[in-house]
C-alpha cells in the first residue's frame, strides 16, 4: 500500500509538470515585457488589475463594441468560443491550459492578430505584460 501511495504521488506530480512549466513560461514572458516597459517608463510595475481591466474593457472597433471576453468569456480559466465561427478556444489561463504561453513566436502572433481585432492596433508591451500578469492570477477554481 505504501508503494502504491508513493507511485500515485509521483505520477500526480509528473502530470502537473506541464502546467507548472507553462506558468513558468508565462512568468518569463512577464519578465521580458516588464523589461521593455521599464525602458519606456522606469517607474511602471506590471499590474494584474490593469490586465483584468484590459481583458474586460469594451473597445469601439468600427462602431462595434468588442472585448477579449466576447470570445474568451469573463473567466479566463474557462474554455471560450469564437464569436463569429463558434469554434472552441482553449482556456487563456496558463495554470489551466498547459499550451498557453509555451511558445514566444505563437504568443506574439496571437497578440498581433487579436490586438488588431479588439483594438484596431497592436498591443503595447505594457498591455501584454499586464494581461499575462492578470492571467497568472487565474486558476481552475475562478
Amino acid at each position: 500500500m505504501r508503494k502504491f501511495a508513493c507511485v500515485l504521488i509521483a505520477t500526480l506530480g509528473f502530470v502537473s509538470l506541464p502546467a507548472q512549466a507553462d506558468v513558468d513560461g508565462a512568468k518569463q514572458f512577464v519578465k521580458q515585457y516588464a523589461a521593455l516597459v521599464k525602458g519606456v517608463n522606469p517607474s511602471y510595475v506590471l499590474n494584474a488589475e490593469a490586465g483584468r481591466a484590459f481583458f474586460i474593457k469594451k473597445h469601439d472597433v468600427n462602431g462595434k463594441k468588442i472585448a477579449c471576453t466576447d470570445c474568451h468569456t469573463d473567466n479566463p480559466a474557462s474554455q471560450g468560443k469564437h464569436s463569429k465561427t463558434g469554434k472552441p478556444i482553449a482556456s487563456l489561463s496558463p495554470a489551466v491550459n498547459a499550451k498557453r504561453f509555451s511558445n514566444l513566436k505563437k504568443t506574439e502572433e496571437l497578440f498581433d492578430e487579436h490586438c488588431v481585432d479588439v483594438l484596431s492596433r497592436g498591443c503595447t508591451s505594457q498591455e501584454k505584460g499586464d494581461y499575462i500578469t492578470y492571467l497568472l492570477t487565474v486558476d481552475a477554481h475562478k
